[in-house]
């Protein structure tokens, strides 16, 4: 495995992607405030907001575990796309059967990618960010990994 030194994110790039994270988050949740819906189909799309993050946060985690040597399940892996693909798949059954103008699809559906893509780029902000600071991806100080104990 080829390894890259690890290089701290611009603030420019934190930045933006906390804006992002925020925007995102703030447009669906207002558009869902704003909406006249049940309560109970404003608590399903809040509710898939939440386990999208989730499950977006835990891809890129076991992903970037993966390339850094850090062991990760196969089940879990799998689990963490399985989420995304699950609440991608109930938004967009959700959107497809919602009594809402096509355009108010499209909001809700763009939004949600963009708090999904957000959260992947403020994750990885900050496990570059730990790494360069000297501390291990999970804020505490850094312990050898299995393959780097064998050499």
């Amino acid at each position: 495995m080829q390894t890259h030194p690890a290089r701290k994110p611009s603030a420019a790039f934190v930045g933006a992607s906390w804006f992002a994270l925020v925007l995102g988050m703030g447009a669906f949740l207002v558009g869902l405030w704003n909406a006249q819906m049940l309560l109970s189909e404003k608590g399903y799309y809040l509710t898939l907001l939440l386990y999208g993050l989730f499950a977006a946060i835990s891809v890129q985690k076991s992903v970037r575990d993966r390339l850094d040597g850090v062991p990760v399940t196969a089940l879990y892996h799998g689990l963490a796309w399985f989420a995304v693909v699950s609440a991608l798949l109930l938004l967009f059954v959700g959107l497809w059967n919602a009594q809402l103008v096509p355009s108010e699809k499209g909001f809700y559906g763009m939004a949600y990618a963009l708090s999904l893509f957000a959260a992947i780029a403020v994750q990885k902000n900050t496990r570059d960010s730990l790494a360069v600071d000297g501390a291990g991806t999970d804020g505490y100080p850094r312990v050898a990994a299995a393959s780097e104990l064998r050499e």
